[in-house]
């Protein structure tokens, strides 16, 4: 078996966890796991298949371990490992659950309490697990990716059917939920009394504060979509802060020109991109800049993201590129801000209509100098040009927590139009929250899981993308985007 390193090892002790695990593996109590019992059922051997609706019990009463195994899942099969299990629906289970990013829990998933939407394995094929607990620490790795790094904190939030879902001590059990799931060579290293983890060193949530706990133990998809490595963010630091928040992410990359951070030019870029990200325990995504960025990539690789998305913070204001957050480059040019106000409007439609994008980011923001007055100018006619663009498109809402936009107003709006929403925050720095406005809004504007956008559901490969903005040469008609580039 590999030994996991988390990514905050890499950050502050790269050697200790795997001086640790050699430890366990050495000083430690060893043993392969070959019985298990279902009912008046024993199988004794190295492998074993766990149909729907079997729970085989086996194993050791143990409180501090470590339990690695391979699974083979057959096609949208599920199944859990349970552990610390006493048979009274106590303890916690790991899920075994592979297949597109589609809303549903994924393999590696600390059921209700650390859910995660993206599956580092595949259905079909043999892949590694890895579940330790050391104290009130419990880590799951798959496929060598620690994906779980979870303290159990002095005061857990749990509802009324999981209350027991709590550490203690006890056996483990293989269940079955649905299709078959096949087990091998499951190895318990049972661990002292005093085991800790030695890079579990973030402080532990206050889960009777915190507000992604409480979506967490409701089945409610916690992603923030809106994440970028960027202001001295780096993926081993993302990866952290999402197992320590219980907030999964979406890294995004910028594709185009003009926008804040790195910019991938073209499609040898967003390639060799994909490939550096492809086995990183984030879903993918894109971010359009610049608006001509649909021009310079072709169909194939922007469908190698998970998903596409755009704002409207740059716009083209009378032939020229203008990004709205730089106040140097708002120009009223003798208009009135009601004007500038239904240009900008003008342009937002035109963006959402003709750019193949899954979300609309960042929304409704407004320059500086109009932001004092938000209500008066997204008036309600406005607001609905821009609703009647997503509902037409199927384009979904992003609910963004750093600028916390758009009003709640708006989103109470948009889920009357049944549009979808998404969570994202487009941090400048490590610093970035806890997506506290969109969690807000979930409670404030009475959106249930059914509201929330899911990469299954994208549609940027069916939509018409048009090279609408001629920038040198603002009058030349609209090109289909087949038309430049196959």
């Amino acid at each position: 078996m590999k030994a996991i390193l988390s990514p905050v090892a890499r950050l502050l002790a790269p050697l200790a966890m795997f001086a640790a695990l050699l430890s366990c593996e050495s000083g430690n109590k060893s043993q392969t796991l070959t019985q298990w019992t279902c009912g008046e059922t024993t199988v004794n051997s190295t492998e074993i298949k766990v149909e729907a609706g079997q729970k085989y019990t086996g194993g050791e009463d143990c409180t501090n371990f470590i339990l690695q195994g391979q699974v083979l899942a057959d096609s949208d099969a599920e199944a859990a490992v349970l552990f610390h299990n006493n048979g009274k629906d106590d303890g916690y289970e790991m899920l075994i659950h592979n297949g597109k990013t589609d809303g549903t829990r994924k393999t590696g998933s600390l059921s209700n309490v650390r859910n995660l939407y993206h599956s580092q394995a595949s259905d079909g094929k043999w892949f590694d697990f890895e579940i330790a607990v050391r104290g009130k620490n419990i880590t799951i790795a798959v496929n060598g990716t620690e994906v779980v790094c979870y303290t159990e904190p002095e005061k857990p939030y749990r509802l009324a059917q999981y209350a027991n879902r709590l550490l203690s001590h006890g056996n483990f059990a293989l269940e079955g939920h649905k299709g078959t799931v096949s087990f091998k060579n499951l190895k318990l290293t049972q661990l002292e009394a005093g085991a800790k983890n030695p890079n579990d060193t973030l402080p532990p949530i206050d889960e009777q504060k915190d507000g992604a706990i409480r979506l967490q133990q409701q089945n409610f998809p916690v992603i923030d979509y809106h994440v970028h490595l960027k202001g001295g963010l780096t993926q081993e630091m993302a990866q952290a802060k999402s197992m320590n928040y219980g907030i999964n992410y979406g890294i995004s990359i910028n594709l185009g020109e003009g926008g804040i951070g790195t910019m991938l030019p073209d499609d040898s870029a967003a390639i060799e991109y994909c490939k550096k990200m492809k086995s990183a325990p984030f879903m993918m995504g894109a971010q359009g800049e610049g608006r001509r960025w649909i021009a310079k990539f072709t169909r194939p690789v922007l469908n190698g993201f998970d998903y596409l998305f755009t704002d409207a913070l740059t716009i083209v204001d009378k032939g020229h590129i203008c990004r709205i957050y730089r106040n140097e480059e708002v120009k009223l040019d003798g208009r009135t801000k009601e004007q500038y106000m239904d240009m900008l409007v003008d342009q937002i439609v035109k963006i959402l209509t003709n750019e193949p994008v899954d979300f609309y980011a960042n929304p409704t923001f407004l320059p500086e100098i109009m932001q004092d007055e938000y209500d008066k100018y997204w008036t309600d006619k406005r607001i609905n040009r821009v609703l009647d663009v997503l509902h037409n498109n199927g384009i979904a809402l992003e609910i963004n927590s750093r600028y916390k936009l758009p009003s709640y107003k708006i989103i109470r709006m948009a889920k009357k139009r049944g549009i979808k929403f998404t969570f994202g925050t487009n941090n400048e720095n490590p610093d970035f929250g806890r997506s506290e406005y969109a969690i807000n809004a979930v409670k404030e504007c009475g959106l249930t899981a059914a509201d929330i956008w899911v990469p299954t559901m994208s549609n940027k490969s069916k939509r018409k993308a048009v090279n609408y903005n001629h920038i040198e040469d603002p009058h030349k008609a609209p090109t289909p985007i087949a038309e430049l580039k196959n």
